[in-house]
């Protein structure tokens, strides 16, 4: 997996002072190993460009222009992205995500179908192949959750994309404690976890495996790491060291605290799950914090 191993320090979810002087600085930073970096997969110069198909307008609508996007626009990168996306309205929506969406070159990112450039997406965020599940669908506008964000959207216009098939959920319910891991709307399993302690809760609403990593201290159990696109709520909340921090999907070196809000923000997990997990999710699958799940209809 030499296309992912792209960071030295990861965002713990550890549970007393003590851990964390045995872990050393662990705030995730997205730095590549000193090795040249993974070969992008370029159209020939003479082929063209892959990308999605838009779906067709209906008659009612047409699709709105794309306002030209200024060179100077910053690129979404692991740090903080920029301000004015969207908020997402489907944000508690555990309905799955069943599609991803890969830039395959610098994309403009708006604020709304025919709206405001604000930054680029590009195909990989300091390496590492960047897929973003797709939200919705408008007036031949796409709409993906928004990497190194909470809650938010990022609309796209046609062209400059290609798609995936995203077959796979994972589901965190915040007062029970539990992942669940869900395929093709099916429940797969489920495990206990750890989440995040008072002040340093998980953040809700919907986000996804943004990318993994080889654990960088033994106390997470000698399991790779997940990073989801989603970062503290409060950045200030967490310890200095882990500032600038996304939240992580892991492993501990012990199992003493599932059930428990012990962690800086991360969800943490049993080994074996975790090792499941890596061996079956592929990144850019969409994850969910909820509260809890909503009741079913009543049957008649």
């Amino acid at each position: 997996m030499n296309a992912y191993r792209w960071l030295r320090r990861v965002a713990t979810a550890v549970g007393v002072s003590a851990l964390l002087a045995t872990a050393g600085a662990t705030g995730w930073a997205l730095t590549p190993e000193p090795v040249p970096p993974p070969v992008e997969q370029a159209a020939a110069p003479d082929e063209p460009e892959p990308t999605a198909p838009a779906p067709s307008p209906t008659p009612e609508e047409t699709v709105p222009a794309a306002a030209p996007a200024p060179d100077d626009l910053p690129v979404v990168d692991y740090d903080p992205a920029p301000r004015g996306f969207p908020a997402d309205p489907d944000a508690s929506d555990v309905t799955p995500l069943t599609e991803g969406l890969h830039p395959t070159r610098r994309i403009a990112a708006y604020d709304a179908p025919g709206g405001r450039p604000l930054a680029f997406l590009a195909p990989t965020i300091r390496g590492v192949e960047l897929t973003m599940p797709i939200a919705e669908r408008r007036a031949g506008w796409t709409a993906v959750l928004l990497p190194s964000a909470n809650r938010r959207l990022a609309w796209l216009p046609p062209g400059g994309f290609s798609t995936v098939e995203l077959r796979d959920q994972l589901v965190v319910e915040r007062r029970a404690h539990r992942i669940t891991w869900y395929r093709a709307g099916r429940a797969v399993r489920s495990w206990e976890v750890s989440l995040g302690q008072r002040g340093q809760e998980t953040p809700l609403g919907r986000t996804f495996i943004l990318g993994r990593t080889p654990p960088p201290q033994q106390v997470y159990g000698g399991v790779d790491i997940f990073a989801l696109g989603a970062v503290p709520d409060d950045p200030n909340s967490v310890p200095a060291s882990l500032r600038g921090a996304h939240i992580g999907l892991h492993s501990w070196y012990h199992d003493g605290e599932l059930g428990r809000n012990t962690t800086n923000g991360c969800i943490r997990l049993t080994r074996s799950g975790q090792r499941e997990l890596l061996a079956e999710v592929r990144t850019g699958s969409a994850v969910v914090v909820v509260d809890e799940l909503p009741a079913p209809p009543p049957t008649a």
